[in-house]
């Protein structure tokens, strides 16, 4: 039997440091859902309102057009910008909305539109109609393409995406799929890992490698604006049993095309 594929987008939140430098927002996932008792970034899989033609216009500085034009594909690029927008809010409670959107000021009624939005009192759509939302689409940039591997029951096709916060907006995890959420530079969250006080899944290390090579956020996201889609590839991880332990690999890995 076939295993669906399904689209999902992850955002990697930026801020820049008091001390200099930049951090991230990383998250742990609850026991409870997928990849759970790992540190990831904020995301999901597209909900089918997410590709919902009347919540394009509220996308600022992006078309479906350019955003499918950036990653490759035809047509419903604009729903991975706007999955990233609604799960950051949902998950950590960050709207990425102009500085001028007036709810922003308005701390006790974002809370409460994110617990009715969590809640399926009302839909992300409706939040965007009822605040005139500015949706920073603009302040949004993909980064990588990972897909799950096949040994997986669960399998995604997950765009990440960078996102440049300002450092007065707070972020909170929702308590139920996330159970903790800190801000940490990408050097110090791979010293981390290696000592063994966070885990993650590949993609994530990947992706934080990466980030480790910059000094700001702002050249961070400047290098991936630059780049042409042709320059984020594809990356599928394969694995194989020996001797009953798995061995990964990825692409360009001696072996890979040969699992």
């Amino acid at each position: 039997m076939t295993t669906t594929i399904r689209p999902a987008a992850t955002v990697i939140l930026m801020r820049d440091a008091v001390e200099g430098g930049f951090e991230i927002l990383m998250v742990k996932r609850s026991s409870r859902s997928a990849f759970g008792s790992i540190y990831v970034f904020p995301g999901g899989k597209l909900d089918p309102e997410d590709s919902a033609k009347d919540l394009y216009s509220y996308c600022k500085g992006m078309n479906d057009a350019e955003a499918s034009r950036k990653l490759g594909i035809e047509r419903g690029g604009l729903a991975y910008w706007i999955a990233c927008i609604r799960e950051c809010f949902e998950e950590v409670g960050v709207l990425l909305t102009s500085s001028n959107d007036s709810i922003l000021q308005d701390a006790q009624k974002l809370n409460t539109l994110r617990d009715k939005l969590n809640n399926k009192e009302i839909t992300f759509k409706d939040i965007c109609i009822f605040e005139s939302l500015n949706l920073r689409a603009n302040n949004i940039v993909p980064c990588a393409h990972w897909i799950t591997p096949t040994i997986e029951p669960k399998r995604f096709d997950t765009r990440f995406f960078l996102a440049k916060v300002d450092s007065e907006q707070l972020a909170s995890h929702d308590g139920f799929e996330l159970t903790e959420s800190l801000w940490i530079k990408p050097k110090d969250a791979l010293r981390k890992l290696e000592k063994g006080e966070m885990n993650m899944i590949i993609p994530t290390i990947e992706n934080i490698k990466a980030l480790a090579e910059f000094s700001s956020s702002k050249d961070a996201f400047d290098h991936f604006d630059l780049l042409k889609n042709k320059e984020i590839p594809s990356i599928l991880p394969k694995f194989i049993k020996k001797d009953g332990e798995w061995i990964g690999f990825l692409p360009g890995d001696e072996g890979y095309e040969d699992v």
